[in-house]
């Protein structure tokens, strides 16, 4: 079956977009610690990211830090504090935080709320800070 972000990469559910390259995309965490917190994924379905081959293991990391540059534009923060759980969705994937604090970065406090309208202008602001 499968995972709730490969059905994200067939755009069978929606997603708010950060990038997206044929290999990676990056999108808001629906549920986030702080705004701006974003997923960024290999296309390819692979659970644990060790797993992950050594090509596409580096572009990932690649990706991830392109974004988390982009986000660090947007976004007022101290620093991308990075996570890799891969508990939560089976599917390999690196969680990209704003932070201010070091305590922005735990997963036990209550998640963020945002309107999609929010999340959307989030999204559109990171996007256009990429670098191509």
């Amino acid at each position: 079956m499968a995972s709730i972000f490969t059905k994200i990469v067939n755009k069978e559910i929606p997603c708010y977009k950060v990038a997206e390259d044929e290999n990676y995309l990056a999108f808001l965490d629906i549920n986030p610690l702080q705004e701006g917190h974003t997923l960024v994924i290999p296309k390819k379905e692979i659970n644990y990211i060790f797993d992950v081959d050594d090509e596409l293991h580096a572009g990932l990391w690649n990706f991830a830090k392109m974004t988390a540059r982009a986000i660090e534009k947007v976004i007022p923060c101290q620093r991308i504090g990075i996570t890799v759980i891969g508990l939560e969705v089976p599917h390999a994937h690196i969680h990209l935080i704003p932070l201010k604090t070091m305590y922005d970065m735990d997963f036990r406090k209550p998640k963020l709320s945002f309107t999609p309208e929010e999340l959307n202008a989030v999204a559109e602001k990171i996007a256009a800070a990429i670098e191509k």
